[in-house]
């Protein structure tokens, strides 16, 4: 892989990562919180939520991270349809990094759906109208968000390892293919030439009277 093109790879994958990471972040920190209110035409009393916000972070961190992890894979064929990869440390830890970073992936995807699901329907729901006398109202736990935050770093680690272990094995098969080649060219070097040259000067001239 060209050097302009891994860098390119990089940088994309580490803006959609940390896009996703922020938006997690924004997430945690807007979660839909509700207070109990009275009703103005009653005695009875009801939770009042706040906006939505986090759900729509959540989404969009969801969706964000989402992309980073297809486009890694579909540079990388997913590891499974590309090149066979020489073998080594560098291949183990491709291996290694590739699914580390679907675990992590995975875990981040379903904090965020998750949390942005129960958010949502907190919001959604304003009152309880079988109590009459509420004392709280139940919101998203704290940490949901925070966890897919941290998910999503922990898989962009292993997304850079992953790339990087990566393009030095499928580096590493070509220059050992290439200095094949060179071995196997080093017998038609100018000693050889020479040698040849003289032995069909000599078949011309016939032998020696």
């Amino acid at each position: 892989m060209g050097i302009s093109k891994s860098i390119a790879v990089v940088a994309a994958v580490t803006f959609l990562h940390v896009f996703a990471f922020l938006l997690s972040i924004g997430a945690e920190s807007r979660r839909s919180t509700g207070k109990v209110v009275p009703d103005e035409y009653d005695e009875r009393t009801y939770c009042l939520y706040d906006s939505d916000a986090s759900t729509v972070y959540g989404v969009s961190a969801f969706f964000t991270i989402l992309v980073s992890q297809l486009f890694i894979s579909g540079v990388t064929r997913c590891l499974c349809f590309g090149r066979v990869l020489s073998a080594g440390g560098a291949r183990t830890c491709a291996i290694t990094s590739f699914v580390l970073a679907w675990i992590t992936f995975l875990i981040a995807e379903a904090c965020l759906i998750a949390g942005s699901v129960r958010n949502a329907y907190h919001t959604k729901y304003l009152g309880d109208y079988t109590k009459h006398d509420l004392k709280s109202c139940a919101a998203l736990r704290k940490g949901v968000f925070a966890a897919a935050a941290a998910m999503t770093f922990l898989s962009l680690v292993f997304d850079l390892a992953y790339y990087w272990s990566y393009t030095r094995a499928d580096t590493g098969g070509w220059v050992k293919h290439h200095n094949e080649v060179g071995v196997g060219m080093t017998d038609y070097g100018p000693d050889v030439r020479s040698r040849e040259y003289n032995d069909n000067k000599g078949q011309v001239g016939g032998p020696p009277v």
